[in-house]
């Protein structure tokens, strides 16, 4: 059993108004916690960049059952479920003390830089000596195009939203949605599905297109040529 646990005090300028801590600062740390692990057990970007190869976020569901607050102790409990057909899948515990108050399961692939393709490297028996094997139970959301969205708001993808894989990073999508629209979701129980399906690159002029729905918003992210580079669903139970 492999699992690896990092803590972060949360910052004050990831927090919203309410002192929460915004969904896409928590998926950085989701990411910043998935690169550490892959550099630790030398299959991260350090390694991956120089030939010509890096990770990705395709998939990535996060339960909160309670969002932390400004200053509050955070520590993430991480293990690797699976690296086969061409994915890896890496699960999350998140925990305020001993107090458990959120859980994510994130789908990962790799591209070539060059050809901006997915490929196939878990062939390489390190892959499979990282599995920890636990599966956490997440069923999945599947996204649906939007029929008739609620409405729809602009992004241009600027400087600021690019990283060092020359695309639009993970969680710059989630901060244009939910500065669209962003459903009144404190005090409660509430799940991110967010699916990744097409790079967003510089200067791309991009629709965020929203649903309201009793439960909470879906969201889809698509460019000039109609095509959906991501699309999430925000859900809110008591």
């Amino acid at each position: 059993m492999a699992k690896y646990n990092y803590e972060y005090d949360i910052k004050y300028q990831e927090v919203d108004g309410k002192k929460k801590l915004r969904l896409f600062n928590l998926e950085n740390y989701l990411l910043e916690v998935a690169g550490k692990v892959a550099d630790d057990l030398d299959f991260g970007i350090a390694k991956l960049h120089p030939m010509g190869l890096t990770w990705i976020l395709t998939r990535l569901s996060v339960e909160m059952y309670e969002l932390p607050t400004h200053g509050e102790h955070v520590r993430f409990e991480t293990w690797i479920e699976s690296n086969a057909h061409m994915l890896s899948t890496r699960d999350f515990r998140i925990y305020s003390g001993e107090r458990l108050i959120g859980q994510c399961k994130s789908v990962w692939a790799v591209l070539d830089l060059a050809k901006r393709e997915i490929v196939n490297i878990f062939d390489d028996p390190m892959f499979e000596a990282a599995i920890d094997g636990e599966i956490l139970d997440f069923s999945r959301v599947r996204m649906t195009t939007l029929p008739e969205p609620t409405g729809c708001a602009p992004h241009t993808i600027v400087y600021s939203d690019i990283d060092y894989n020359g695309h639009c990073n993970s969680c710059r999508y989630l901060q244009a949605m939910t500065d669209a629209y962003l459903p009144d979701y404190y005090g409660k129980k509430v799940r991110l599905d967010i699916n990744y399906s097409k790079e967003a690159m510089l200067g791309e002029c991009m629709q965020t297109y929203y649903l309201v729905t009793e439960d909470g918003v879906q969201y889809q992210m698509k460019n000039e040529n109609n095509e959906t580079s991501c699309s999430a669903k925000i859900t809110i139970t008591d």
